[in-house]
């Protein structure tokens, strides 16, 4: 084989192989894809990944998403928090789903169908003691599997940054009252 030969061939191969690694980060369940997302997570969040938990409750009709800090005493993360799931649901009911985007991909499953069914969507933010909340909410079966793709995306991007209620309830027992 010519030394060009090898040198084409070895090219291929690189791209090749690159699609594969790109392939791999593509999972959530990849480590390095979770070191991705929290870096990409901690442009766009401005409160502490560490001292917060990402907590997923699905439903039929869509589902809560809360950012609860895990101590209590921790008044700069709560405020941070509430601040910003207060302006991502007022984005979310716009239909920019830009922050979710930055930090997951474009293609983070449930997201184009959010986007484009966003009107359908009923996006409610609450302030929870210990962080806050974001209800979605729809009676379009589509938006509502939508909404369920998206939180099991999240859930496998962040993950130990995240839980379902059910876990919350098993692991976190402090602050059980916001599963219930």
């Amino acid at each position: 084989m010519s030394r060009k030969s090898l040198i084409v061939l070895l090219g291929a191969g690189a791209l090749i192989g690159g699609g594969a690694i790109v392939g791999v980060a593509a999972s959530g369940d990849d480590p390095s894809r979770q070191q991705v997302v929290a870096q990409r997570g901690a442009r766009v969040m401005p409160f502490s990944l560490d001292a917060t938990t990402h907590v997923f409750q699905a439903s039929p009709d869509g589902g809560t998403q809360r950012v609860i800090v895990k101590d209590r005493s921790d008044t700069q993360n709560i405020r941070l928090v509430r601040e910003h799931l207060r302006e991502e649901a007022d984005a979310f009911s716009r239909g920019d789903f830009a922050d979710p985007a930055a930090i997951h991909g474009d293609n983070m499953p449930g997201l184009e169908a959010l986007r484009s069914g966003y009107e359908n969507v009923d996006v409610r933010y609450r302030d929870l003691p210990d962080g806050a909340e974001i209800a979605y909410a729809t009676n379009n079966t589509d938006l509502a599997a939508a909404v369920r793709a998206w939180f099991d995306a999240q859930l496998g991007d962040h993950a130990d940054d995240a839980a379902t209620s059910d876990q919350r309830t098993t692991d976190h027992t402090s602050h059980s009252e916001h599963t219930k």
